[in-house]
């Protein structure tokens, strides 16, 4: 990750920036998160706001672009910070959040009270988010990177004995299962879910896309294996998102293999900063599989 200060930025970036929200007096850049760019804190005059900016030759420009894109999409009801500004200044993409006060990484381990209203956000999400906005990108292009990981790394046979697993999972998976008209989020890790006084808040809507609606609960799910839940438990927490109750099994296993090889793949050809929580994201994916499997 190369995340930059706001002292970083050129100068007329930052007068823009104070042009929209009044003078800085100070600045906290932000200790999570992978993207590049800038992730601050600012504090002017008239409060704070949560700056991102990124300079539009970086190759993950484009996530900046989408996340513009779908914080202005959101109907004021989704639980989600306000875009309060976005522009584009002296070759930099900039957007202004309303700051979240005394938010804090939801605790998604077993036995915290951050887990019944985290599920019950997610359910409210799919409410709220169907159907989707018009324009709203297809979830298959999120997948697409997906199965082209997944097919590098069958076809080169390192999986070894799970070789025979992912195969199993996607052998009936049919992309068009995936496929509606509910806007997701498709990123929910514990540092996309705020928790304020306010409730849950839901940030960092780079890959949302328009899905079947049960996709948003199969993405949550690793997240919760890897805080120490059991898939047998995971499921079982699942069961307080409706959209959940109809997701197609096979589809389910197949996505979830997906999931899992693009993270084997990233902990392995990924930037070195990343391997370790990918790898440990990639663990909780093949627990999910097996057991959706029967297999130890």
């Amino acid at each position: 990750m190369t995340r930059l200060d706001w002292e970083e930025l050129p100068e007329p970036v930052r007068a823009a920036v104070q042009d929209r929200c009044g003078p800085v007096v100070k600045a906290e850049t932000a200790t999570s998160g992978i993207m590049p760019g800038v992730a601050a804190r600012l504090h002017t005059e008239h409060g704070s706001v949560f700056l991102k900016a990124i300079n539009a030759d970086n190759t993950a420009a484009f996530l900046h672009t989408r996340e513009q894109w779908a914080s202005r999409a959101l109907p004021a009801a989704a639980a989600a910070p306000r875009l309060l500004w976005s522009d584009i200044v002296d070759g930099w993409h900039v957007m202004g959040f309303e700051y979240l006060e005394h938010a804090r990484e939801a605790d998604l381990s077993p036995g915290s009270p951050d887990l019944r209203p985290v599920l019950a956000t997610v359910a409210d999400l799919g409410r709220v988010l169907t159907p989707a906005p018009a324009g709203a990108r297809s979830v298959s292009e999120n997948i697409a990177p997906l199965q082209a990981k997944g097919k590098h790394l069958l076809a080169k046979d390192v999986l070894g004995a799970d070789h025979s697993l992912y195969e199993a999972a996607l052998d009936s998976f049919d992309l068009a299962a995936v496929e509606g008209d509910t806007f997701v989020h498709y990123d929910l890790s514990p540092s996309n879910l705020l928790i304020t006084p306010s409730g849950v808040r839901v940030i960092d809507w780079s890959f949302a896309a328009r899905s079947a609606n049960w996709v948003e609960p199969v993405m949550l799910a690793p997240r919760l294996i890897e805080a120490g839940h059991t898939p047998a438990q995971t499921e079982d927490l699942l069961e307080a998102v409706p959209s959940w109750r109809s997701a197609p099994p096979s589809a389910v296993t197949g996505l979830v293999a997906l999931w899992t090889l693009f993270r084997i793949y990233k902990a392995e050809y990924g930037p070195q900063d990343g391997r370790a929580f990918r790898a440990n994201a990639a663990q909780a994916g093949r627990a999910w599989l097996a057991f959706r499997l029967g297999v130890a």
